[in-house]
């Protein structure tokens, strides 16, 4: 099953699309019983991130109080985290306060980031709890399973921070999060594994800027080898969708 694409011609329609169709996505979702668990989102960094974030919180304060209310269910996780402070300007968590947070006045208590800058041992125990928490294992095992998680895309087709040439048995990890040496500064981060992406309700990747068309052509491809091809052939059956102001033919 391929994922649903959805293309634009620049990264600020991208946003606009991808904000719009989140909210109205919301919307629905939230008219379940007040019983049921929390709205569970996992949010990644890049610069899309920004643009997307920024228009997130444009479309909610122009609604004039339509959105007054939506987010007071959701709860908010990250796909991956640099291990940096969270006032570092390389913090994803920094990024989403600034921009997406403080703007809609989001509780303290919905916003689990992960704490990077702790010992990475107990960083990743927290951030399992939180998660697992919050959007628990189906049946009691296995990953635990989110509404939504959306991720970037690197120029080498990586996303979180899952990048190309793990071994077989490390991409295979059942790690709901583990830590990696990443490719690219800053190096020490703490990913999401590819298992709790495989099992989110919903997948949509946010696919933009120059020099990227030749990772997502392969990541499309049947046979793609990078780590979102992988994440892609996980999900067959559930909602995948890719936003892109790439062309990929």
């Amino acid at each position: 099953m391929t994922p649903e694409l959805r293309s634009y011609p620049d990264p600020s329609t991208l946003a606009q699309a991808v904000a719009a169709d989140w909210l109205a996505s919301l919307g629905q979702s939230l008219k379940r019983p007040p019983g049921d668990q929390p709205y569970a989102v996992a949010l990644s960094g890049g610069r899309i991130a920004r643009d997307f974030f920024t228009e997130i919180a444009r479309q909610s304060q122009k609604s004039k109080g339509v959105y007054r209310d939506i987010f007071q269910r959701v709860h908010f996780f990250w796909a991956d985290e640099r291990c940096v402070p969270p006032t570092d300007p390389e913090s994803n968590y920094r990024v989403a306060r600034e921009l997406l947070f403080e703007p809609l006045n989001i509780p303290a208590g919905q916003i689990h980031r992960i704490r990077g800058e702790e010992n990475e041992a107990l960083a990743l125990r927290d951030a399992v709890e939180n998660i697992c928490a919050v959007a628990p294992p189906k049946l009691g095992k296995g990953p635990p399973v989110l509404d939504l998680i959306f991720l970037g895309m690197g120029e080498d087709g990586h996303v979180a921070s899952l990048f190309p040439g793990e071994p077989p048995e490390v991409m295979a990890s059942p790690d709901i999060y583990r830590a990696v040496t990443a490719v690219k500064p800053p190096p020490r981060r703490i990913t999401m594994g590819y298992g709790v992406l495989a099992a989110a309700q919903g997948v949509w990747v946010l696919a933009s800027g120059k020099g990227k068309e030749q990772a997502l052509r392969e990541s499309l491809a049947p046979q793609g080898k990078t780590p979102l091809a992988r994440v892609l052939r996980s999900r067959s059956g559930r909602e995948t969708r890719v936003y892109t102001d790439m062309m990929t033919g």
